[in-house]
């Protein structure tokens, strides 16, 4: 089978570079793996995953960290695929032919949608709206932070984490950094 024949419900979304649902789906909640949700439903449907992260390379070349991050923007903060469902499905879209690694530097892939990869969206674009058009109103209906909000809540989170993890910071590292959020903090609460 190939990509452009599958549909959303459709494939088998089993093995590398299957669309990273098992069974129960890419969902949000319990059963629905393949993320990091905190809600409810299903995100991807089989094969939906491989489609979106066509049309996101269709946009502009990507690490799989930027693909991650936009799909997380896009679902609304609720669900994060996975780096364990990401790479392995952009290893099948290059050895599929429709991507290929156009840089990579320090371990870090770029990959660029090729020509075949280009058909292929242009084939399934009906399909690929009906998705971010599911997932956006899934996404609205959830409510909470914007997705931008949270998104920088998870930067934040995670600077701090790595400024903190390994070596020690001194007292003025720790009152530089504790400024820097709280500066923050009265910047929020001013907007």
């Amino acid at each position: 089978m190939s990509i452009q024949d599958v549909r959303p419900g459709q494939g088998s979304g089993a093995g590398r570079g299957g669309s990273g649902c098992g069974r129960s789906g890419c969902g949000l909640g319990p059963g629905g793996g393949g993320g990091r949700g905190r809600g409810r439903g299903r995100v991807f449907d089989n094969g939906d995953l491989r489609l979106v992260i066509l049309s996101l390379l269709a946009e502009k070349p990507r690490h799989g960290y930027e693909i991650i991050k936009a799909l997380e923007e896009r679902v609304g903060g609720g669900y994060s695929p996975s780096p364990g469902v990401v790479y392995p499905t952009l290893t099948l879209l290059e050895e599929l032919g429709h991507a290929s690694v156009s840089d990579e530097r320090g371990g870090r892939k770029l990959y660029t949608l090729s020509k075949t990869g280009k058909s292929v969206v242009a084939g399934n674009r009906t399909v690929v709206s009906g998705i971010l058009a599911r997932i956006a109103d899934a996404a609205a209906a959830r409510g909470g932070p914007p997705p931008k909000v949270i998104r920088a809540m998870e930067n934040l989170n995670t600077a701090l984490r790595l400024r903190l993890e390994g070596q020690a910071a001194s007292a003025d590292q720790i009152r530089a950094i504790a400024a820097a959020i709280d500066a923050a903090a009265k910047a929020v609460e001013d907007v």
